[in-house]
This record gives structure tokens, C-alpha cells and sequence, in this order.
């Protein structure tokens, strides 16, 4: 069974830093692409960004210059540093895998519980 649990959220005033981290569990072997996405009250999950196992990454244009996506590919784990923060980024922030080859099988999309931001004015 692969997991994926979020950590790094909280309440941080505007113009602040934080940095998420998204650690996958399991007997894993190889993970293709990982990324971050956001909820705010009443509307829909968007893409924040994400980065596949060879680097290459995508972010959203709300977040381009602010936020940067690494991965660490030995500990199966993403990450999200966050700066210059916006109270328009508050939402809940939930971490992403995608097609993961494990010991339990292959997965094609694995969601973490997510992690709240919360960015004050």
C-alpha cells in the first residue's frame, strides 16, 4: 500500500515563507510525476505545480516567481517552497503521485490528505 502524507502547512503572515513536504510510504521502485495542488472554500482543485521524475516542472501562473517544486527521488519525497505569500493562497494543499511502480503494484493516481495554508493579511 503506498501513502502519501503532507506536512509544512500552517498560518503565515503575507510576504511570508513556508515549504511543504509530501513523503511517499511504501515499497515503492519508481514514481513518475508528483505535484501539488490547492482547494480554496467553494471552488474547484487546481494544479499548483508539479514535476516529473526527471525534473521538468509546471506551475500555475498564480504561483510563477513565488513558489518552487523539488523532488528528492531517493526518498520518494516532493517538496513546495513557498514564498512571497498572498492571502489568495490560502487553501488546502494536497500532494499528488502519479504512476507509482511499488512492491503492492502499480497506482495510477495517489492523493495525500492535504495540509492547510493560510495566509493572513
Amino acid at each position: 500500500q503506498v501513502q502519501l502524507v503532507e506536512s509544512g502547512g500552517g498560518l503565515v503572515q503575507a510576504g511570508g515563507s513556508l515549504r511543504l513536504s509530501c513523503a511517499a510510504s511504501g515499497s515503492i521502485f519508481s514514481i513518475n510525476a508528483m505535484g501539488w495542488y490547492r482547494q480554496a472554500p467553494g471552488k474547484q482543485r487546481d494544479l499548483v505545480a508539479d514535476i516529473t521524475s526527471s525534473g521538468s516542472t509546471n506551475y500555475a501562473d498564480s504561483v510563477k516567481g513565488r513558489f518552487t517544486i523539488s523532488r528528492d527521488n531517493a526518498k520518494n519525497t516532493v517538496y513546495l517552497q513557498m514564498n512571497s505569500l498572498k492571502p489568495e493562497d490560502t487553501a488546502f494543499y494536497y500532494c499528488r503521485a502519479d504512476r507509482v511502480v511499488s512492491g503492492s503494484g502499480f497506482y495510477r493516481d495517489i492523493w495525500g490528505q492535504g495540509t492547510q495554508v493560510t495566509v493572513s493579511s
